[in-house]
């Protein structure tokens, strides 16, 4: 039976589709970020939307994984790859096709250690992409 706090095994979440992943791992990602801007700002949500579109968008997680490359486990790396590298059903309108794919694998990558129970790693790589941001 699924519950909110369901998890699966580290090679459960591996039999994934990556790109599936992905979808879990943009709402994880997105949910993080709107958190992150209502808990340390005080901008009204037309300032809070913009600003978290665009740290959510395919341009700003292409540039924020690169701080992460270094820092993901050989398995991240894996699952970054795998999630880089699907075919995917969809174009972005407003990235490169780099971009796209970039930020395809970080979304994989947040979407496995959501679906994984790693919460504490998420914190982890989540802590790594907001020192130091200028808000």
């Amino acid at each position: 039976m699924f519950t909110l706090d369901s998890t699966l095994s580290v090679q459960e979440a591996k039999q994934f589709n990556p790109v599936v992943l992905a979808f879990i791992g943009d709402a994880v990602y997105s949910l993080y970020v709107r958190e992150w801007l209502c808990f340390s700002t005080d901008y009204k949500t037309g300032e809070l939307q913009k600003r978290t579109a665009s740290i959510v968008s395919a341009h700003g997680q292409s540039e924020f994984l690169e701080r992460l490359l270094p820092l993901f486990t050989e398995e991240e790396t894996e699952i970054f790859k795998r999630g880089r590298n699907a075919k995917k059903g969809t174009k972005s309108k407003n990235a490169s096709v780099s971009e796209y794919n970039r930020s395809t694998g970080f979304e994989a990558v947040f979407g496995f250690l959501y679906v994984t129970g790693q919460k504490e790693r998420l914190n982890e790589l989540f802590q790594q992409l907001t020192q130091g941001e200028n808000l």
